[in-house]
């Protein structure tokens, strides 16, 4: 029993705290620092209620594919589709990002997102959609967002004032990337189980309005842009030169497109190992991505914590080690939740590498150069996951969906070693980037 001296210092202690006397744990508030700006939390807002539509339309329509044609090689070329016009167009949206607008950009993007995904709808209600149909609007939407991603990544420095707090908002938007994408899969599969995939499609078409409707509400003092004047070749070929000139970026760039050759794809062949391995259906489909999508947050709330970027670098060989072996343990299970267990810790490596090498980049770059820096970035990672869409299809198609994820966790895990040999000259070349 407690004395009457322990009960009355208790008491001072809580009233300490409550007036502030004793300061609380302030890694609540590390985490969520990049709140404290009004145009991130409105875009965070927007953006997070428009991507759980969008995740939901992404299963419904994989899940549409395979059940009309029954066919791996034609869901990997509907992956191919939506993500082949990174390699082409990206480039065109690191120029646009880094002379014109961003909000601008993004608003007429998020419109024309919004047409395509009502005409998927319209299509799917009157039972007229096809295969044909559905790959012409993945080369749409796929065109819409390369020029969309390079403007996205820079728009988070018109939004968030100091640079400290860029790392962060980097991974808070991972973050809810990466929770719309717990949220939208589970609820796309009840929904397709219920209602059918043309829901989905409806409900992706509304909630862009709440995107919109944040970007609208902002209030951005417009920078001035250094290089308006410089023409579009001149200006790619200067990006391109001050990119693979940076070894730091080099290395990264070279690392991420190879993990979205081998690695990412595997996410196409889901349906396949919800359908034909587990011997599942749609709420299998999404319980998978659901998984995958838990582990990417418990990254994302791991990097939102830190505080510096120097050493934040030494993570990225790690993590891409752990994609591998995620990868290889998942395409060997045949029990759904061990394979749910497998699918956490390749979510957790694959956001890891990414959003390190993001937030790495944004950081060290040149302000005037950001947007095109961001585009051979989006054209590493989405530019050739389009290639590895289709090269995990026709594998599969041949030598099965099991054998075909354990080639690619094997070389993920590959990578991994090749890139931790280069962090000795790595780590010179950032710090002093850094520090300037």
């Amino acid at each position: 029993m407690a004395t009457h001296e322990q009960i009355l210092r208790n008491d001072e202690i809580n009233n300490m705290q409550i007036n502030g006397l004793i300061k609380q744990p302030k890694v609540f508030n590390n985490i969520f620092r990049a709140f404290k700006y009004r145009n991130y939390s409105l875009y965070f807002t927007g953006q997070g209620i428009s991507l759980i539509g969008f995740w939901m339309q992404q299963i419904a329509l994989s899940w549409l594919v395979y059940h009309m044609t029954n066919s791996e090689f034609l869901l990997g070329l509907v992956g191919f589709s939506n993500l082949i016009p990174f390699l082409f167009f990206t480039p065109l949206g690191g120029i646009l990002a880094d002379r014109i607008n961003r909000r601008r950009i993004l608003i007429t993007i998020q419109t024309l997102s919004m047409i395509q995904a009502g005409i998927l709808t319209y299509l799917t209600f009157t039972g007229i959609i096809n295969i044909g149909y559905i790959i012409g609007l993945s080369i749409f939407m796929g065109i819409i967002n390369s020029i969309e991603a390079p403007t996205r990544q820079s728009f988070v420095t018109d939004i968030v004032e100091k640079k400290e707090d860029l790392g962060n908002a980097i991974a808070l938007n991972s973050t809810m990337f990466n929770t719309s994408r717990l949220i939208g899969p589970p609820v796309a599969g009840l929904i397709i189980a219920a209602a059918g995939e043309k829901i989905c499609f409806l409900i992706n078409t509304i909630t862009y309005l709440a995107v919109l409707i944040s970007l609208f509400s902002m209030k951005i003092i417009p920078k001035n842009k250094n290089n308006q004047k410089t023409k579009g070749l001149k200006a790619f070929q200067e990006g391109f030169n001050y990119a693979f000139s940076f070894k730091p970026v080099k290395y990264i760039l070279f690392l991420v497109g190879f993990v979205g050759l081998m690695g990412t794809p595997y996410i196409v062949l889901l349906p396949v190992f919800a359908k034909n391995i587990l011997h599942g259906g749609p709420n299998t489909f999404g319980l998978l991505m659901g998984a995958a999508a838990f582990g990417s947050i418990i990254g994302n709330i791991y990097i939102a914590s830190k505080t510096k970027v120097i050493g934040l670098w030494k993570i990225i060989p790690y993590a891409t080690a752990i994609l591998g072996l995620g990868i290889i343990l998942f395409s060997q299970s045949t029990v759904l939740w061990i394979s749910l267990l497998l699918l956490l810790l390749t979510g957790f490596g694959m956001i890891l590498q990414m959003i390190v090498c993001n937030t790495v980049i944004q950081t060290i770059v040149d302000d005037d150069k950001r947007g095109r820096v961001m585009s051979f970035y989006s054209m590493a990672f989405m530019g050739i996951m389009p290639l590895g869409s289709l090269l995990a299809g026709f594998m599969a198609s041949h030598i099965g969906a099991q054998s075909t994820l354990l080639m690619a966790g094997i070389s993920c895990f590959l990578a991994a070693f090749i890139f931790k040999n280069r962090l000795s000259v790595f780590d010179s070349i950032v710090i002093n980037e850094t520090e300037n």
